[in-house]
């Protein structure tokens, strides 16, 4: 089975605006991290497309032209955000617009993720109508796959309960990287000691991460 993951951006002005501690007061800095973070993402993605024939498209919904630009000089595909309604809007509008039945909605920020851990994800989730993978925490959701396109996502607080509760499916396994989201310092210093691609990997000489737990 081929699948279509659908990745969603947030304008940047928005975006992950509890990691400002270890960019404030530099707000192109900040910048420069959620693109960092989306590229990594959509770069280990692509990766799985090229590595791995169950990743057969990747496309981001995104109204940010930085992050239009940047996506597509990566190799995915963009669609604008029409709806303009929040997360979960956005990724429907991307399944809709995905070139295959089977559709996944992968979050945007996820530095350390390997294409193998997708890969190996995406072939657990063909035999099940709709699974999703929980964050590290085991509260949030990272990845949300569903057959037929019937994504019905329910991204936010919460979101691997109400996920579960209609249907979807834990997949299980551990894929540490697939599973590091990275919302706070804390989630990103987590990210680098599991080895974050090379986008993130340029900033961390000038973030202030959180030290290591003893």
């Amino acid at each position: 089975m081929e699948w279509s993951v659908v990745v969603p951006a947030k304008r940047l002005a928005v975006a992950k605006t509890r990691l400002s501690p270890l960019t404030a007061p530099d707000g192109a800095l900040h910048a420069e991290l959620v693109l960092a973070l989306l590229a990594d993402t959509v770069s280990a993605a692509l990766a799985a497309a090229a590595e791995d024939a169950v990743v057969a498209d990747v496309v981001v919904v995104t109204d940010d032209p930085r992050a239009a630009e940047l996506v597509a000089r990566l190799g995915a595909r963009t669609v604008p955000d029409e709806p303009d309604r929040g997360l979960n809007a956005a990724l429907a509008h991307g399944a809709r617009a995905a070139r295959t039945a089977a559709v996944a909605a992968l979050s945007s920020d996820l530095p350390a993720l390997r294409p193998a851990e997708l890969g190996e994800a995406l072939r657990a989730a063909t035999g099940h109508a709709r699974c999703l993978v929980a964050d590290a925490v085991g509260t949030g959701t990272t990845l949300l796959t569903a057959r037929d396109g019937d994504l019905a996502p329910r991204f936010g607080p919460g979101s691997a309960a109400v996920h579960a509760a209609e249907g979807a499916r834990p997949l299980p396994g551990d894929r540490p990287g697939l599973r590091r989201d990275v919302d706070t310092p804390d989630d990103l210093a987590a990210a680098v000691r599991l080895g974050v691609g090379r986008h993130t990997a340029a900033l961390l000489g000038r973030l202030s991460l959180p030290a290591p737990p003893r």
